[in-house]
């Protein structure tokens, strides 16, 4: 969709988005939505220089992240590794980006602050 060749080191941050979602091995993890939350690095299509101030030549990261949400609460998942992919398709497949950075925190394993998995795709 989005050209490599057109990649900058510019980046879009999202830090723990907070979301709810049904995920783990047991059906008793998956009972109930649990808290998480998501880290993005976004890397636009096109640099962030001359914008304009336009919310049209820059990605939303207001509409990603209700777009993260969304995807989120839609259905129960097993693995934080299935919907940090799934987090990336979307992504990659729904905005002006030429790769993401995932991070998907988790915040029940006893005697840890969290567990978490980290992907990074390229378009």
């Amino acid at each position: 969709m989005f050209s490599r060749k057109n990649r900058t080191a510019d980046l879009i941050l999202v830090e723990e988005l907070e979301l709810r979602s049904r995920i783990g091995i047991t059906e008793e993890e998956r009972a109930e939505p649990q808290r998480l939350t998501v880290s993005l690095e976004l890397e636009p299509a096109r640099s962030l220089s001359g914008l304009g101030d336009d919310l049209a030549a820059t990605v939303d990261y207001f509409r990603v992240c209700e777009a993260v949400k969304q995807l989120a609460a839609e259905r129960p998942r097993s693995l934080l590794e299935t919907l940090a992919e799934e987090i990336a398709q979307l992504i990659l497949g729904k905005f002006a980006v030429c790769g993401v950075t995932v991070e998907v925190r988790k915040y029940i394993l006893p005697d840890t602050r969290w567990v978490a998995v980290r992907l990074r795709r390229p378009e």
